[in-house]
Parts: C-alpha cells; structure tokens; sequence
C-alpha cells in the first residue's frame, strides 16, 4: 500500500493495492488525490511530498522569465496529465524558493529531478521535448 500525499490539503494517505489510485480520494478533505495536473509547491509543501509519497515525484525547477521554461511548462503538464498516478508532478518556482534550488544544487533551469524514496535518483537540465520527456521518465522510473 503506497503512501500518498494529498495535492490539496496534504494529509498523508494509503492507497490499497487492489485499488485504483486514479479515483482514490483524501480521507481528510476528500478531494482527489490526483488531477493529473502538476501542483505548484512551496519548501513547507515541498518537503512533506518528497518525504511521505511512496511513489517517485518529478519536480520542475523554472522562473516566470525563463524563456526555455515557458517553452517546457506545457510538455510538463501534458505528462502530468498522462502519467499521473505513476508518480507525482511538483514545480518550484525558483525566485520564489531560492533556498530549494540551492538544496539540489540547481544551476539551470529549467532543472528536473526526479525524486526516490525521498532522495534525488536522476536530474535532466534544459528543456527537452515531448517523447525526450516521457522517455527520460520511463528509462528512470522503471
């Protein structure tokens, strides 16, 4: 039974096996615990998603004024979209958390680093298309 970090008020849940997790809800505010969106979050937010969620999570590291960023932020979504439950989709502003991007050591963004058991397993710097994206995913998460 994998743990899972509600997107919405962040209450930690068990998804049973036998279960979908595409309709599974928060036992605390009862929202669905995937939108198939990437959620925006915060250090405080950050953290609790890297540290509790069982399955791995793909972080966006971007700013509002990267050019290579606003050219990626819809093939992010659209992954999100499409991959989600398989793993979770965060973005980090890094303007707003500076102190995340120092962390991991992000030099460029957009930066992608996809987390495991809680610990950062591989990064992708630069903006990458589509299949790169989904096949960069796929290579790493299998």
């Amino acid at each position: 039974m994998p743990n899972v970090v509600c997107p919405h008020c962040r209450a930690v849940n068990r998804i049973p096996e036998a279960r979908s997790a595409t309709a599974a809800k928060c036992g605390d505010c009862h929202q669905p615990l995937f939108e198939g969106a990437a959620l925006p979050v915060t250090a405080t937010s950050f953290q609790k998603h890297i540290d509790r969620n069982d399955i791995p999570v793909l972080v966006d590291f971007w700013a509002e004024w990267c050019g290579p960023c606003k050219a990626m932020a819809p093939i992010f979504a659209r992954a999100a979209k499409d991959l989600e439950p398989e793993l979770r989709f965060l973005k980090v502003d890094t303007e707003a958390e500076p102190a995340l991007a120092n962390r991991y050591n992000v030099r460029g963004i957009p930066t992608m680093i996809l987390f495991k058991n809680g610990q950062p397993a591989e990064q992708q710097v630069g903006a990458v298309g589509d299949q790169a994206l989904r096949a960069w995913i796929r290579e790493h998460i299998a």
